[in-house]
């Protein structure tokens, strides 16, 4: 064999390249070509296009769906996540189709049940509306009397506001305040001292009644009746305080819901005589009826101290009980400026009158729920007030006006209008927060 000047030899590595046929098997082939692509027996041709749905020109209208597709529309419709034309044509459906009309009506009301932006916490007038659409129904064979109602109703919002609450936020910090002479004060105590606070001071309440005072758990060797223990709120509640072993807790819940229980009780069961009493707070007296309605107003502001420590929301009064409190205060206010007057804390009186008579006066406009307009008589508590004397005007919203006579307000912010005598205006609302007291 002689080699090829071409490289290739005898054997036929080139010439004809029949012999390439033979060995074409074992031939490594090269690089694919650009041209390879276009092979008819490489190509593979592209999968067939979908054609694509036209929508329907907006001059035309759309296709009418069938009942059973516009059915089940319904709820993609109440939940309104249908589109345009879906929703034009469930609604056109509607006004033929009465059946489907009752289920989308269903529907759409179950959806504004899902809604979540509602508060979770119970309207704090739940109790007094149940209560007064079961007794329309069927009236109690013994009714709480009507002028016990407000305490009734304090004392279940409180207890309901306790109810709630954590172990740990029976410890939390409240502060008390309330107004002495010129100057508020305040005492710190906890939720718990709060409700002992409040069922010590209830115990004058029950001791009128002729009941155990709840003072006499607290101090060794007290009467649990009659005489013995002191009268006033504020000495009664800090022996309460100075008398425990360990600081109140959550147990002293039970004895002062108990002991609001039985006050209820009784006055219900006592009759028309038990209005007649009196409640002695030591130096002054009220009869039973202002008497509750006190307590009721103490439970309401000491509830809303609570609240406030433990972050909770907290409504005033209904506004026939808030009306009914304020109009307490305005009672007592003719009392209340005198013994200021007394004391060289208010301007001399100017005009004196008989008791009876009409006399100098200032117009308390209380704004708001519970609100109304009454006359305070200036000179002298036997006076009586006149929109004819009138010589000043306060104007005040009703819960400020609460929140002015139980000491949370400064008496100088206190009002929201005034016109008139200066000087029996800031008289008025200073006689307004001595009515306060721990």
């Amino acid at each position: 064999m002689t080699d090829d000047p071409d490289g290739r030899d005898e054997g036929g590595r080139g010439g004809d390249g029949r012999d390439d046929e033979v060995r074409g098997a074992r031939r490594i082939p090269g690089p694919r070509a650009a041209a390879d692509d276009f092979d008819p027996d490489r190509f593979v041709p592209p999968p067939k296009a979908v054609p694509v749905t036209q929508e329907p020109d907006a001059g035309q209208p759309a296709p009418k769906l069938p009942h059973g597709v516009l059915k089940a529309l319904l709820g993609a419709w109440a939940l309104t996540a249908c589109s345009a034309a879906e929703t034009e044509a469930v609604e056109e459906h509607l006004t033929e189709c009465a059946p489907c009309a009752d289920e989308a009506l269903r529907l759409r009301d179950a959806v504004g049940l899902l809604h979540t932006d509602r508060s979770l916490d119970l309207d704090p007038m739940l109790r007094s509306r149940v209560l007064e659409n079961c007794l329309s129904r069927r009236p109690a064979k013994i009714p709480v009397p009507e002028w016990a109602s407000p305490y009734d109703a304090e004392t279940a919002r409180l207890d309901a506001l306790l109810r709630d609450i954590g172990d740990s936020e029976w410890h939390a910090p409240v502060r008390l305040k309330w107004f002495e002479g010129e100057h508020g004060v305040n005492r710190k105590t906890t939720v718990a001292g709060v409700i002992g606070h409040l069922m010590t001071v209830d115990g004058l309440v029950s001791t009128a009644l002729g009941l155990d005072d709840p003072l006499a758990e607290s101090v060794p060797d007290a009467p649990r009746r009659g005489s013995g223990l002191p009268l006033a709120p504020t000495p009664r509640t800090e022996t309460y305080w100075s008398a425990a072993r360990r600081p109140p807790t959550r147990t002293v819940r039970e004895p002062w819901r108990d002991q609001s229980h039985t006050l209820i009780r009784t006055v219900s069961f006592a009759g028309r005589g038990v209005s007649e009493l009196s409640v002695s707070y030591g130096d002054f007296a009220l009869p039973l009826q202002d008497a509750m309605l006190d307590r009721a107003f103490e439970c309401w502001v000491h509830a809303d101290d609570i609240a406030e420590a433990v972050d909770y929301p907290y409504e005033p009064p209904s506004a026939a009980h808030l009306h009914r409190m304020i109009d307490l205060a305005a009672r007592l206010l003719p009392a209340a400026l005198a013994e200021r007057r007394r004391a060289g804390l208010a301007g001399p009186a100017r005009h004196l009158v008989t008791a009876g008579s009409p006399g100098r006066s200032l117009h308390l406009e209380v704004e708001g729920s519970g609100g109304g307009n009454w006359y305070i008589a200036l000179d002298s508590p036997a006076a009586l007030g006149s929109p004819d004397h009138t010589v000043a005007q306060v104007a005040l919203d009703g819960v400020e006006f609460c929140q002015l006579v139980a000491g949370h307000v400064p008496p100088v912010e206190a009002a929201a209008g005034q016109r008139g005598d200066r000087e029996a205006i800031r008289d008025v609302l200073f006689a307004a927060a001595s009515l306060s007291r721990l």
